[in-house]
């Protein structure tokens, strides 16, 4: 927040003029500021806005729709080897299975470019889905990865030859045997299904480290 612009001083109760008395206060003032943090991008394509506002990441780009022949490309860069979410909003109308672009509709092909940038390889990369931030995506939500298709052929990665998905507790989709070394790139692609669509969501991504 910005500090209140300083009151003047009434001029009865200057001991010295008022030029000499603002080239004292002033530098004073400006000691005194708190500086400014950088403000949160917030990235917007088709129906939905994407921000790296809790940390530990920044998004570097964003294009698409969300259908097959034009996902929601999100291009990140992670600065660490441990859990960051992305925050998911609504910027369009919720509707239910309505006109990708032009409407929220809960089909979400998705394809997450990740640079590493945390100087540690990641010999798997999970991503889990909450509705409610810090919270389990449970069954009963509609939110999920495609969970309804018990042999997707959408879930592919550049760098992982495997994947396993979990749908409880948890809304998870594990990306495995594979390896991303640091300052390389790896692609996911993947489909998310929200069947009772909401106007805010969250991916928690979580980049594993060899363990020995």
């Amino acid at each position: 927040m910005r500090s209140p612009e300083p009151s003047g001083f009434p001029s009865k109760r200057l001991l010295f003029t008022p030029g000499l008395a603002w080239r004292a206060v002033l530098p004073l003032l400006f000691l005194s500021l708190p500086a400014e943090a950088d403000p949160v991008k917030v990235w917007t394509t088709g129906a939905y806005s994407f921000s790296d506002e809790l940390g530990g990441f920044r998004i570097t780009g964003v294009s698409g729709i969300g259908t097959k022949e034009d996902p929601l490309v999100i291009k990140e860069e992670l600065n660490t080897a441990t859990p960051v979410t992305l925050t998911i909003r609504a910027t369009k109308p919720i509707e239910p299975f309505g006109k990708a672009g032009e409407v929220a509709n809960g089909v979400m092909y998705m394809r997450i470019d990740v640079l590493n940038n945390s100087a540690l390889p990641w010999v798997e990369f999970q991503f889990e889905l909450q509705e409610i931030l810090d919270q389990p995506s449970v069954f009963g939500d509609g939110l999920s990865f495609d969970q309804r298709n018990k042999t997707p052929d959408n879930i592919i990665s550049s760098n992982f030859a495997d994947f396993e998905r979990k749908f409880e507790p948890y809304d998870q989709l594990l990306f495995k045997n594979g390896k991303v070394d640091p300052l390389k790139s790896a692609t996911f692609d993947f489909l998310i299904t929200d069947y009772t669509p909401r106007w805010t969501f969250y991916i928690v991504q979580d980049p594993r480290i060899p363990t020995g």
